[in-house]
């Protein structure tokens, strides 16, 4: 072999060895991609872990349409007893919906804001609604769209580390994802107060508050699981009582006070009106601390909002969860096509000055045509389940 034909060949193993590599980084992107959710069959139970640490898990739209096929699949399968859905990476079971994503699509004519409302309610119905055991690990940050995916399952698990919050009066939206429904149903006008100033719950104060259902240390949880997946043909009553005996076996914060308790009393008070305004006026008649605090918090969220959701919860208490998720899925779309969404967006995740400049600026200028327009009934492109 001559030295020009030996150039040749190591310029086109050279090549060959570029193309390998340019192959080997598409098959590893492509495979992030496909990983934001792992979905897996473990023991007698389907696995989902939300798997975007690094964005707290925030659910996206191509995780909804992974989860939810494979959900309706377990829930048909005779050899799947039970599902349990956790957050990777330690810090967050899931922030929320990916809503940056949301309001840049929105800006682009895309219809992804449809999609995603419309499949994400969808979701929250399948898990309400679902036939096997449904097991939420909320371990961690667990908000908005978080919230959807545990809130509705019957058995939902909260460690020390759980921080709790419908936050979205902050961001010129409202608490979705069924939050009409299971807020007015939490105790005295509790829901009424998370909802409007998204207050945090932390803790063992989750489980307290009825948002979840049990109460285990962060170091147990992994073991909880293994005792779970490790059951032979369980009935719903085996897993309440594996999740019992961790329940009862966790000292940890029991003595802690329950951080709205000491208040419980001026949120019914305060929190009791039919309008915004008169609890505004009630906070300030009250004139405690406390009520000083909430005032301040209210005067910051988006004015459209907060009717919004003290209409959508007052409406909501009477309503089935399908019903009050058709309901939502009319306010999501009427509030993408307004100005509060976006500029919330803005202010908390583009820019991040924290300073939003909601339209209508003041309370008194969110007219009663203008709450009614958000809740008229989009008619054939309604939610239907």
């Amino acid at each position: 072999m001559g030295q020009q034909d030996m150039w040749r060949l190591l310029s086109r193993f050279s090549s060959l060895k570029r193309a390998n590599v340019i192959l080997q980084h598409l098959r590893m992107s492509m495979h992030t991609e496909a990983a934001e959710v792992l979905l897996e069959r473990r023991g007698c139970a389907g696995v989902i872990t939300l798997n975007r640490p690094k964005f707290l898990n925030a659910l996206s739209l191509s995780m909804i349409q992974l989860i939810y096929p494979q959900l309706k699949k377990w829930e048909q399968d005779p050899e799947t007893f039970l599902i349990i859905i956790k957050g990777a990476g330690g810090k967050a079971f899931c922030a929320g919906g990916d809503i940056k994503a949301i309001s840049e699509a929105k800006k682009t004519r895309q219809n992804m804001s449809q999609d995603f409302f419309r499949e994400e309610y969808i979701l929250n119905n399948a898990i309400a609604s679902c036939q096997k055991p449904y097991v939420a690990l909320i371990d961690g940050i667990t908000m908005g769209g978080g919230v959807g995916l545990s809130v509705h399952g019957r058995f939902r698990v909260a460690t020390e580390r759980s921080l709790f919050a419908m936050p979205e009066t902050g961001i010129g939206l409202f608490p979705d994802v069924g939050g009409g429904y299971f807020l007015p149903r939490l105790q005295g006008k509790l829901g009424y107060f998370l909802a409007l100033t998204g207050f945090r719950l932390k803790g063992r104060d989750v489980h307290r508050a009825g948002i979840a259902t049990h109460f285990v240390d962060s170091e147990k949880l992994h073991k909880l699981e293994e005792e779970l997946l490790a059951l032979k043909s369980p009935a719903a009553e085996d897993i309440a009582g594996v999740l019992e005996s961790y329940h009862a076996e966790s000292k940890m914060d029991q003595d802690k006070s329950v951080i709205f308790e000491e208040h419980m009393d001026k949120i019914n008070r305060c929190f009791s009106a039919n309008t915004v305004e008169q609890i505004i006026e009630n906070l300030r008649q009250d004139g405690s601390p406390f009520a000083i605090e909430q005032l301040k918090i209210i005067s910051k969220m988006s004015p459209a909002s907060l009717k919004i959701t003290l209409r959508q919860l007052m409406e909501g208490s009477s309503k089935t969860l399908q019903e009050v998720l058709t309901m939502e899925y009319r306010l999501s779309q009427a509030c993408m096509e307004g100005h509060d969404f976006h500029e919330g967006v803005r202010a908390v995740l583009v820019d991040k000055d924290q300073n939003p400049k909601w339209k209508p600026a003041n309370l008194n200028e969110v007219t009663d045509e203008d709450l009614n327009s958000y809740f008229k009934s989009l008619g054939s492109s309604d939610l239907k389940f």
